[in-house]
């Protein structure tokens, strides 16, 4: 990897509000399924949740596939006018928004069981496993092409937090209030006609966000193409010596076990539970107020305690928040909004920061190895992420069916305490391991950043001269 020495503009705001619209514009889509298709599937299209969850973790090992090759892909390709990465952007930007929208195909609720099945695996399939890798590994990746600089990237890592911030607030806060309706028995129910405008809203919303990045970053350090041949055997050995990445990998499986369960769930403990759609709507407004002002300092108080640092302590609080709601059990959806609420401080330290943690984890290969695997590294992390994505939804699946949830016993006594349970349990348990995982297993605590950082650096400027 080396600097691009040309009149290019140096880093700066643009940069960061365009790398901001390209998570903006992947969570149009991401978010949207974490919310909503579990939902979607059990009580408009009436798919077993259980089915459903499977379904998600089965599409995870296609993913070992697609997204290591697109990887490579990236890795092997030529850089452009426009860099390496960006152009990626506008070629996956257009199919990742159709493949979503599809998925919401409320006009074939009338089908057969066995059609819905293999219409939601294909869609599911054509989304995450190729459009949505298509342009999120590209996307990842062009973070260590924009800046070289640690403190940068920390930067690009909260922007990117932010965007996806944006996106969690228009469908978590609108588009509850717009796709659910009042049934004959004053119970809230999912409209699927309203459910698939909204995905067609989110889908447009995307591409405009995708553009809008591809226009305003600037990739200005130049990443060499990669000409090694691809081994299969050697990518396997460079994950197993490679305790970094394997630590940061293990840390996004348990929190996005933990966070995209709350998700999941947010969809049935707030109508089914607490009977108040518009507090689910209240909560994610007031979550992304939380992010909103955390962001204005959490760039310089990572800076000065560590990312791993800063995380740990950001683990403990959101799990003993969960813990605290489960064991008083309240009925108060007030008192469960600010619990939540505290949670969210716990969840977004680490969530602003772990951006800027896997250019750390590049870096560190670099240092150890000698050779820049941006696109490669990447994608074994996005792997990861949409296993803990997949998990997420298959544990919620799975434990919806345990407690007897379906369509017919949604609001059932038996099954609403159930609901609770698993809304709290499963992301005090996932931040516990969280915990764990970062205390004992990642190892680049803030020391060990800025040792690579300076060693990098230093070898740059000796081939410069």
């Amino acid at each position: 990897m080396k600097e691009n020495n040309g009149k290019v503009k140096p880093f700066g705001m643009k940069d960061r509000l365009g790398y901001m619209f390209g998570d903006f514009g992947n969570d149009f889509t991401f978010i949207l399924s974490t919310m909503f298709l579990l939902k979607f599937y059990t009580d408009v299209m009436g798919v077993s949740a259980a089915i459903v969850g499977l379904m998600m973790m089965a599409a995870r090992f296609v993913d070992a596939v697609t997204d290591v090759t697109m990887g490579q892909i990236v890795d092997r390709s030529r850089p452009g006018k426009k860099g390496k990465f960006a152009p990626w952007i506008r070629r996956m930007c257009g199919p990742v928004a159709l493949a979503s929208f599809l998925m919401y195909a409320t006009y074939f609720k009338g089908m057969p069981m066995g059609f819905k099945i293999f219409w939601m695996f294909f869609t599911y399939l054509l989304w995450g496993s190729i459009c949505y890798t298509g342009v999120n590994i590209p996307y990842g990746s062009m973070a260590s092409a924009i800046s070289d600089n640690p403190t940068d990237r920390a930067s690009l890592s909260n922007w990117r937090t932010i965007g996806a911030t944006l996106a969690q607030t228009v469908i978590g806060v609108v588009l509850p209030l717009a796709v659910y309706y009042t049934d004959a028995a004053g119970n809230k129910v999912l409209s699927g006609e309203k459910m698939m405008i909204g995905a067609l809203v989110c889908s447009i919303g995307a591409v405009i966000c995708y553009m809008l990045c591809y226009h305003m970053t600037t990739e200005r350090v130049k990443v060499e193409q990669n000409t090694q041949k691809f081994s299969f055997k050697e990518l396997i050995s460079e994950i197993a010596h490679n305790k970094a990445l394997i630590g940061i990998i293990v840390c996004a499986l348990l929190f996005l076990l933990a966070q995209l369960s709350l998700s999941n769930m947010n969809n049935y403990i707030y109508p089914n539970y607490f009977g108040n759609v518009s507090a689910m709507s209240l909560a994610n407004l007031a979550g992304m107020v939380v992010i909103l002002v955390l962001s204005t300092f959490i760039v310089k108080l990572s800076a000065k305690v560590g990312k791993k640092e800063l995380s740990v302590i950001g683990s403990i609080i959101s799990a003993a928040a969960f813990l605290i709601l489960f064991f008083i059990h309240t009925d108060n959806v007030w008192v469960w909004i600010v619990l939540v609420l505290i949670s969210s401080v716990g969840t977004a330290m680490f969530n602003m920061v772990i951006w800027a943690m896997i250019t750390d984890v590049i870096d560190d290969s670099e240092v150890r190895t000698g050779v820049r695997q941006d696109g490669t590294i990447y994608s074994v992390y996005s792997f990861a992420r949409k296993l803990g994505q997949a998990c997420s939804s298959g544990i919620s699946g799975v434990l919806l069916s345990i407690i007897g949830y379906t369509a017919a016993t949604a609001h059932d006594p038996k099954v609403v305490d159930g609901i609770y349970n698993v809304t709290c349990l499963v992301p005090a348990l996932g931040m516990i391991l969280l915990f764990l995982a970062l205390q004992f297993l990642y190892p680049l605590n803030k020391k060990r950043v800025e040792e690579n950082a300076k060693i990098l650096k230093e070898r740059r400027e000796a081939k410069v001269q």
